[in-house]
């Protein structure tokens, strides 16, 4: 008989915590709050320490993945999304497509121009990445106002592509970009 064996059942019930919730207070820990960037009055969320620690990479990586269910591909949003999309495709088994900024690729699929607080930006989908009827699952790394995400699965739209959904590690409430993602699932890890 084993010593694990030896010990009394665990008691089900509201005692019970789920592992993933303690293990994304890992990941919660590890972002670092920058106030005043870039601008004063912004507390920025910075995502970077979680993607370097291996553990916190690796269960945001696989919380995302899970998120992604019948998804053909992964669409990372420049430039984290790019890093946790890579990942989030190789775990959930999928191929992964760049959604960029504009002037960064030699051949476009399609693109979609967004109103910023400050301006105007423009996404681009590379050429023969995206079939129609491809199911795809976006993610970025941050969902604040909701523009860029919107723009990004407007524009995967526009080429023939499903949105299965959106993952994001933070989601920063207070600012409703969900509210931009209507008819989209949203999957945010942490939200602030």
């Amino acid at each position: 008989m084993s010593a694990a064996s030896d010990r009394p059942a665990r008691p089900a019930g509201p005692l019970e915590v789920d592992e993933s919730v303690l293990e994304l207070e890992k990941v919660r820990e590890l972002v670092r709050a920058v106030p005043d960037y870039p601008e004063p009055g912004v507390l920025f969320r910075d995502l970077t320490p979680a993607l370097a620690d291996a553990e916190a990479f690796a269960i945001l990586t696989t919380e995302l993945a899970a998120s992604a269910g019948a998804a053909d591909l992964i669409a990372g949003v420049e430039a984290r999304g790019f890093l946790i999309g890579a990942a989030v495709a190789l775990v959930a088994g999928t191929g992964v497509v760049p959604v960029r900024k504009a002037g960064k690729l030699p051949a476009v699929a399609g693109s979609r121009t967004y109103q910023l607080e400050y301006g105007t930006a423009t996404l681009e989908l590379p050429a023969g990445t995206v079939e129609p009827g491809a199911r795809v699952f976006v993610v970025d790394d941050v969902l604040a106002t909701g523009g860029t995400a919107a723009a990004a699965c407007g524009l995967l739209t526009d080429v023939g592509a499903e949105i299965t959904g959106f993952g994001t590690v933070v989601e920063l409430a207070a600012l409703r970009g969900r509210e931009r993602l209507t008819g989209i699932d949203v999957h945010a890890l942490l939200t602030y």
